[in-house]
């Protein structure tokens, strides 16, 4: 077979070029370090490999969802903190109303000190997150929750949850309504609510009252009425939700127990003829009301009767509301920790789950160092066996022969 010259000079620099091509891949492998430098080079792996960068981003979104969660959540552990220390700063307050050696003048003073701390809860609850969001407005982030009233404070969000997805299967909350951290108190002892009416003139004063028998309770109305008469003080108790008479003419000891419909207390002091003192279930309350009410009954006199025992009265019901409020707040406090210990944990498993997705993109994409070294080796030597055939081979001449 008869070869021409054209033909060997086409196959022996095609030979040369397929060389260098294969040469100059292997250097492109080891300067970045990639096995796969386009899908050709191998299909299968390649497809795995942007699976699992999808995975890895995603992964990447759910961990910077985390950190703003946990931004969000710790801002509100932070204000949550300031409320705990304000009840509490109001109660102790409180207790410093009822020394008798105060005066009304002093007292002043103190409701003075409690509207400025009023004022300061009603701060707390608008507080915004660090993009403006407030976060106790529920759903609307741009709405100011509360406005300050008369009588306390009015709410303007919603009752929704702002919620992240902070990994593949868990959506966690990053704000709470701030009707269930401000508003959603019950009042008296939880259950039921004891009260004397501010016509009182005796120096009764009325305890919390407990619940011995839950199954007994009615959920009704009811109201102690005083009858003092030949020297002997008596009291009826009435369902006003039934208008029915539960009892009469009991005599009454200060200080003993009190018991109808599931529940008792106490009445200490000497009531007069006519006192009147009412049992009614408990119903939400909000803090900004119970300070509200509080400051209303530090103002009133206090000083003799009937106003000393209005003052204890109300001091009393003060106490226990704001220690129901206090309770409230550490709730939701814990429920805003859960959420951050989750986090954290979260955060773990998240870590986990990159170190694994770079050790599978490792093993799918990055090159084998020792073998690509030893492959541009022989791939040198086969181009310097193509170049010197080809010089040969091109030199081959019957004239050379003639």
């Amino acid at each position: 077979m008869r070869v021409s010259t054209n033909t060997i000079y086409e196959q022996g620099v095609s030979t040369i070029l397929q060389q260098q091509e294969s040469m100059l891949k292997t250097q492109q492998q080891i300067s970045t370090g990639r096995r796969i430098l386009t899908p050709a080079d191998d299909p299968v792996a390649a497809a795995r490999a942007l699976d699992v960068t999808q995975a890895e981003s995603t992964n990447a979104q759910y961990a910077e969802n985390r950190n703003n969660a946990k931004s969000s959540l710790g801002l509100a552990e932070v204000v949550l903190q300031g409320v705990t220390n304000l009840i509490q700063d109001v109660r102790t307050a409180t207790v410093n109303a009822g020394n008798p050696t105060l005066t009304n003048n002093d007292r002043a003073g103190l409701a003075a000190e409690m509207r400025s701390r009023l004022e300061e809860l009603v701060g707390l609850a608008n507080s915004t997150d660090g993009t403006g969001q407030y976060l106790f407005s529920g759903y609307q982030g741009t709405t100011k929750p509360f406005t300050q009233t008369a009588t306390g404070a009015q709410y303007s969000g919603d009752q929704g949850q702002r919620l992240s997805q902070v990994s593949a299967s868990r959506r966690t909350a990053v704000s709470d309504s701030g009707t269930d951290i401000f508003e959603r108190i019950k009042n008296g002892n939880g259950v039921f609510v004891t009260a004397a009416a501010a016509a009182n003139s005796g120096s009764g004063v009325i305890s919390p009252g407990t619940v011995v028998a839950p199954a007994s309770l009615t959920g009704h109305n009811y109201q102690i009425t005083f009858t003092v008469a030949a020297g002997a003080t008596t009291y009826d108790v009435v369902d006003t939700t039934t208008a029915a008479t539960l009892s009469a003419a009991n005599p009454y000891t200060s200080g003993s127990t009190i018991s109808f419909g599931g529940l008792q207390f106490d009445i200490q002091g000497v009531p007069v003829n006519g006192d009147q003192f009412t049992v009614a279930p408990s119903t939400n309350q909000s803090l900004f009301k119970t300070l509200s009410d509080l400051i209303a009954v530090v103002v009133a006199p206090g000083n003799g009767q009937p106003g000393s025992t209005r003052l204890t009265n109300g001091l009393n019901t003060a106490l226990l509301n704001l220690d129901r409020g206090l309770d409230n707040i550490l709730s939701v406090r814990a429920a805003v920790g859960t959420r951050l210990r989750e986090l954290d944990a979260l955060d773990s498993t998240g870590e986990d789950l990159a170190l694994q997705y770079q050790q599978t993109l490792s093993q799918l994409q990055d090159v084998d160092y020792a073998r690509a070294l030893s492959e541009l080796s022989r791939q040198q030597v086969y181009l310097e066996a193509a170049q010197k055939s080809f010089v040969k081979v091109s030199g081959l001449s019957l004239f050379d022969y003639v």
